[in-house]
């Protein structure tokens, strides 16, 4: 087991990668535990789940919304949860925003932990303290920044998925790879096909170096005021076409990365051959690199981006692997980016 320490502003966060759900109790306080998951979860693994209430959610991207919050906010009053009550959200991306949501700001703030069971929320969504919900279809527009005590990546878990939703998770570890480390990157060239095979090994190195990542821009730049925009590679067209489409976050995501692929070179800020290195990964892992959108719509979409600062936005390119940049660039550049280039 591999163990990561987040120190927040909110208390130490502990990542382990590599744990079993089944061990969940050693790392929960001898306090009153509510345990909140959704219906796919629950019906796969609620044999292991400690015997706590339960709050039950339904599955998907669409749950992530004030109505759910407002569910949850009844059930923790009728379980009488007070602010010695632990909050443990066992699910994927979705279930971990929702629970931390919904945690931090409960009676001004309850204590949480994760267990992540999707590749996507293990690399992304439960690490670093981010916990968010959609509002009027805007991904992640209303939010806190609250560090989890604890994050338990049980690999086992990852048996269970679909194949779709473990390229949602690989996308966001070629991100990683992308803005913050080579050897990853160098990694995943060698070894993709093993994304196919469940291979433990593989599986336990990619985690292990995308969290690594992670952990440290989160360590240095807890609340986004500088060096951790550079996670937000990709996802300024990306989360637009997830808005605007029925795309998966890991499938929309990898579309917006190779834009900002393309969009590094036509600046002159990445090299042809490493743009093009770069490209043939992701078309190796079988990653989205081009689809129909509706780019009116699309752009309508990024002007109600978070990084938005007036009639500029903050754009993360690429000046080699694991080199980022971020600049400022006008609504204006961007659009006629995005018609020339997509």
């Amino acid at each position: 087991m591999d163990i990561f320490e987040i120190h927040g502003q909110t208390g130490i966060s502990k990542v382990l990668v590599g744990e079993r759900l089944q061990n969940l109790p050693k790392y929960l306080p001898p306090t009153k535990c509510i345990i909140i998951t959704d219906t796919y979860v629950k019906n796969h693994y609620h044999h292991l789940f400690p015997d706590f209430n339960l709050i039950e959610l339904e599955s998907g991207e669409h749950t992530k919304n004030l109505e759910t919050l407002k569910e949850i906010y009844a059930k923790l009053l009728d379980y009488e949860a007070d602010r010695s009550t632990f909050i443990v959200g066992i699910g994927g991306g979705v279930v971990c925003d929702l629970a931390g949501f919904a945690a931090s700001t409960y009676m001004r703030g309850l204590d949480f932990g994760f267990v992540a069971t999707s590749l996507l929320a293990q690399v992304d969504a439960s690490v670093g303290g981010k916990n968010a919900i959609n509002f009027r279809g805007y991904k992640n527009i209303v939010g806190t920044f609250h560090q989890p005590r604890f994050v338990i990546c049980d690999l086992e878990l990852l048996d269970t998925l679909p194949q779709t939703e473990i390229l949602n998770g690989l996308a966001e570890i070629l991100k990683h790879a992308l803005i913050g480390d080579p050897e990853l990157f160098s990694f995943l060239e060698r070894h993709f096909e093993k994304k196919d095979s469940a291979d433990r090994d593989f599986f336990q190195r990619v985690v292990h170096d995308s969290i690594a990542v992670k952990a440290a821009v989160v360590e240095r730049d807890e609340r986004e005021s500088g060096e951790r925009r550079i996670l937000n590679f990709g996802h300024t067209l990306g989360h637009a076409i997830e808005k605007t489409t029925l795309l998966s976050h890991g499938e929309a995501i990898s579309l917006g990365m190779v834009f900002a692929v393309r969009y590094s070179e036509k600046k002159k800020k990445l090299e042809a051959t490493e743009s093009e290195k770069i490209l043939s990964l992701f078309y190796k892992m079988k990653l989205p690199m081009d689809s129909a959108f509706d780019k009116t719509r699309v752009l309508a979409a990024i002007r109600k981006d978070k990084k938005r600062e007036a009639d500029r936005i903050h754009f993360v390119f690429l000046k080699d692997i694991g080199t980022p940049e971020v600049a400022k660039i006008s609504f204006h550049e961007l659009e006629e980016s995005i018609h020339d280039l997509c």
